[in-house]
């Protein structure tokens, strides 16, 4: 479904991902689950697109629950997946650092998000085998022409993608609005998966300055009022 204008969004709340659409094609920011795939095309269909416009995949970061379908498209459509360099290993399967953790859990959420997530093929999940990457501040040259914000601390390279002229910032999990894990909604950070809480909060402060209406998660509904105040909501809960 449209969300703002010409983005789209696919799956549930419990794992966003977002379709980028202008004359250029399409860019689809997140690979979700591998049984997205169905979905992705019926959402280009519904928009009078294919699977044949799909000019990239952008990675907020290389969790298993954000690459779902990506190496599907890599291989079955010859589109390039592109992610921030410090998790282009993450991506590939290598060898990563242990989330720091932390946070609570409610074993209905989980539960919940297991049986979502199983029976969209999590356990399917395929590593991407080759990624494109790129660095803070990168303008790329993709549909949508996203800017990218270096946001690390839920994984080294986490990132935001900026899209100044749609008033718009897909955030991945730096901030998310629904824990999966405990069922919490609201701007808040992710601990449960964060490779370093400490960082994860100091890296609020790039979100400084920007302005965007939309603020599109990996988890949760989007959050329509503002990036500066989710920053101030996030900084002003308590430790989870």
């Amino acid at each position: 479904m449209e969300i703002a204008l010409g983005i789209h969004r696919i799956g549930s709340t419990k794992v966003n991902v977002y379709v980028i659409e202008d004359p250029g094609g399409v860019t689809v920011i997140d690979a979700g689950l591998p049984g997205y795939w169905d979905e992705l095309a019926a959402e280009l269909t519904a928009m009078g697109r294919s699977l044949d416009d799909v000019r990239a995949v952008v990675l907020t970061h290389a969790h298993d629950d954000h690459i779902g379908f990506a190496e599907r498209m890599r291989t079955e459509r010859h589109v390039p997946v592109r992610v921030h360099a410090g998790d282009a290993g993450r991506a590939r399967g290598e060898a990563v650092p242990k989330n720091e953790g932390g946070g609570s859990m409610r074993p209905g959420p989980v539960i919940s998000f297991l049986v979502y997530a199983i029976r969209r093929g999590y356990v399917g999940t395929m590593r991407i085998r080759e990624v494109a990457t790129f660095d803070d501040g990168a303008t790329l040259d993709v549909p949508g022409t996203p800017r990218v914000i270096h946001v690390p601390g839920h994984t080294a390279g986490s990132v935001a993608l900026h899209l100044p002229d749609r008033s718009a910032i897909f955030v991945g999990d730096s901030i998310i609005t629904l824990n999966v894990v405990n069922g919490a909604t609201g701007p808040r950070l992710f601990p449960n998966f964060n490779l370093d809480n400490a960082m994860a909060l100091a890296s609020l402060a790039r979100y400084e300055g920007i302005e965007a209406e939309h603020v599109l998660p990996g988890h949760g509904e989007q959050w329509t009022g503002g990036l500066a105040e989710a920053i101030r909501m996030v900084r002003a809960l308590p430790p989870d």
